[in-house]
């Protein structure tokens, strides 16, 4: 190859001193970005990195925008740079957040609708991010808990670093120039904040997950690094184009594959991300140099280059839709509802990109008055901040009566009956559901995720303390729902209760992977050893285990279990695991409020794991324990309602409300008096 060849092929990187102006490789990966995306929420592909993509490819737009500027003027003209931003993503922004409102307002539950205007209020503001740290949220969740405002965090993540980075490239610039001559100062800036924010994500990512997640200052390498590849964009336009070529197909290959590698319960972000960011970084360089044979031959497509110019509209809205989804079609989302929704978030985007985000972005008088554009865009987001603030003051779709008396729950199996006879929800019901989120559970005990070792508290002492007799509660947090219950029975009995719970943490020895925790759940291990210890200086009377049932159990296990308890000679108690509803039963009750019948669940769902429920039972007896089935005081031979008598029975997608618990007293009460008087 002669060196005349070499300089016309590098000639569209090398005509400036910068990158090309336009590079239809970056638009295809901005396709590629928001497919990943899409596919990965939707989950019609497990492929992760996707938002990764996108902040190097910000960083990289961004920040050649703003070096070109201080190469040419020496400064950053930071209401041009600012009226840009709002202009591309304030009205878009905007429209997505209020009718997001606008359909969770008509279609989801109204228990979850203001909890999503204090998200849609902070997406607003662009605090998405601290906002999901503030509240632990794990991304990955799939227990109905998600915002359809969640993934906002990246946008905010992107919209804080547009307020600083500007200010601190000409800062740092500016003193490069003038210590150096160059810019070795501001590539050593970028580089330390490189590695120090890439740090700070690996080593927070096993002590904090949510803040190493969704927190600005351990994301922020992502798009620096693009950044850097921008300052360095004049030399890698100078590279061999056929080495260009092949850096660009191995950051690809690197991207997808390691976007592939990467599943749910890999800890994110840790290092896992690297391998994303690394390839789009190395598809970027190599088209600095225009290769011919690069990847570009690939990402330079029509159907590309117009899903990148959509790609913002479908981001904003496929989430919302993918959350809302269930709330829309009234069914349980199937394989290709998720296409459905990722169809229709891609629709909904193009129409909003020709409405909304061209007649902005492209309009004559916000251009040429920068002023204008910033107050275009900061009116469209105080609009937007505006309607938020104002949806969480309206009255909820529900009926406010209440009753200054107590709700009847269970009285007999015949109350079980008629419940699952029922339709419709009364107003009693409808006014007590927005506070049914906190009918759980006060009293006594239940250590969190982090504890390895129980230790006695008072608060742990329930029942009636001074009673002679003691009963130690044992298990998970299908133990502890029924702690206000045995609240209740203890005092009748005069025995003292002492609940020893751990969320999560089955009494029973075998092995547990923490999906919260992303590995072994060792700290359940260490804590049922010291509770084990605990029994031995205790000497409690009973021994009541209760438990959630899991597949992860093992006959060995449980034996293992009962023959320490039984050792500690007191009399053993295990009560079944309680049925699961399925689905959150007061979001469900309170979009079902003339059918309720549509939260209830068949007998044979609710009572899962069958077999391994059987294999418990059969240990537990096997060591002498008095069984308490708690399935008749849930369910019918074919039903399991998610109201009985005016009590709702679940507070979430597991765990019995506190106030039907109570009233399951003459239920438990029997079993225990005679256990108590042998």
């Amino acid at each position: 190859m002669t060196t005349d060849t070499r300089t016309r092929r590098r000639a569209p990187a090398a005509q400036t001193e910068r990158l090309r102006k336009y590079r239809p490789d970056i638009q295809g990966l901005r396709a590629v970005a928001i497919m990943m995306v899409v596919s990965m929420h939707c989950g019609i592909l497990d492929i992760h990195g996707g938002v990764d993509v996108s902040f190097v490819l910000s960083g990289f737009l961004i920040g050649g925008q703003l070096l070109a500027e201080i190469d040419k003027t020496g400064k950053v003209s930071l209401s041009k740079f600012w009226a840009r931003r709002f202009r591309r993503l304030a009205p878009a922004m905007a429209v997505t957040i209020i009718g997001t409102a606008v359909l969770a307002w008509l279609y989801a539950s109204p228990l979850r609708f203001r909890s999503y205007m204090e998200d849609g209020l902070a997406a607003s503001l662009s605090v998405m991010n601290w906002r999901l740290v503030e509240t632990g949220t794990d991304y990955f969740a799939d227990d109905g808990s998600q915002s359809p405002y969640q993934h906002f965090w990246s946008l905010g993540i992107e919209e804080q670093f547009y307020v600083i980075a500007p200010i601190a490239l000409v800062v740092t610039a500016w003193l490069s120039r003038l210590l150096f001559r160059n810019r070795v100062l501001v590539a050593l800036f970028l580089m330390t904040v490189i590695g120090g924010s890439a740090y700070l994500g690996y080593a927070q990512t096993s002590e904090n997950q949510p803040l190493a997640y969704f927190s600005t200052h351990t994301r922020i390498w992502e798009i620096t690094f693009g950044v850097l590849l921008a300052l360095g964009g004049p030399l890698l336009s100078r590279m061999n184009t056929g080495f260009a070529a092949v850096l660009s197909w191995a950051g690809l290959g690197t991207t997808l594959v390691t976007a592939l590698l990467i599943s749910a319960k890999t800890p994110l972000p840790g290092y896992a991300v690297a391998g994303p960011v690394l390839g789009a970084g190395m598809i970027i360089a190599g088209g600095c140099a225009a290769p011919r044979l690069g990847a570009e031959r690939l990402l330079d497509n029509p159907v590309f280059n117009f899903i990148g110019n959509v790609s913002y509209g479908w981001y904003l809205w496929h989430w919302p839709l993918l959350i809302l989804w269930p709330y829309l079609v009234s069914w349980e989302v199937t394989y290709s509802d998720r296409f459905r929704v990722a169809v229709a978030s891609f629709l909904v985007a193009v129409a909003m990109h020709y409405a909304v985000e061209r007649r902005f972005r492209n309009n004559a008088q916000l251009v040429a008055r920068p002023w204008k554009g910033i107050l275009a865009g900061g009116t469209a987001t105080a609009c937007a901040a505006g309607a938020m603030a104002l949806a969480m003051i309206v009255p909820l779709n529900l009926a406010t009566a209440s009753s200054n008396t107590v709700a009847v729950g269970y009285t007999d199996e015949a109350s079980v009956e008629t419940a699952a006879l029922r339709t419709k929800l009364s107003a009693a019901v409808q006014g007590a559901l927005p506070k049914t989120a906190d009918n759980h559970a006060s009293s006594g005990c239940i250590d969190n995720t982090e504890v390895a070792k129980f230790t006695m508290q008072d608060h742990c002492v329930i029942g009636d303390p001074e009673g002679k007799k003691t009963v130690v509660l044992m298990g998970d947090s299908h133990a502890w729902q029924w702690n206000d219950a045995f609240d209740e029975i203890g005092k009748s009995l005069g025995v003292r209760v002492v609940t020893m719970a751990k969320g999560g943490c089955s009494p029973q020895e075998y092995r547990i992977v923490n999906d919260e925790l992303h590995r072994e759940y060792t700290e359940c291990d260490s804590w049922r050893e010291s509770v084990f210890e605990e029994l031995g200086d205790l000497k409690p009377d009973v021994v009541v285990v209760a438990n959630r049932t899991r597949r992860e159990a093992t006959r060995q296990g449980a034996e293992a279990t009962f023959k320490v308890l039984k050792a500690t000679g007191a009399e053993l108690v295990y009560m079944t695991d309680t049925p699961q509803p399925g689905q959150n039963v007061p979001d469900c009750l309170a979009t079902h409020i003339d059918d309720i019948s549509s939260c209830n669940r068949k007998q044979y769902e609710a009572l899962e794991y069958t077999d391994f429920r059987t294999m418990e039972r059969e240990v537990a007896e096997k060591y002498g324990a008095s069984i308490i089935d708690t399935v008749p005081a849930f369910c019918t031979k074919d039903v399991c309602p998610s109201v009985i008598g005016d009590q709702v029975v679940y507070f979430d997608a597991s765990h019995i409300t506190s106030s039907y618990s109570k009233t399951l007293e003459p239920f438990l009460k029997p079993a225990l008096e005679k256990v108590l008087a042998d």
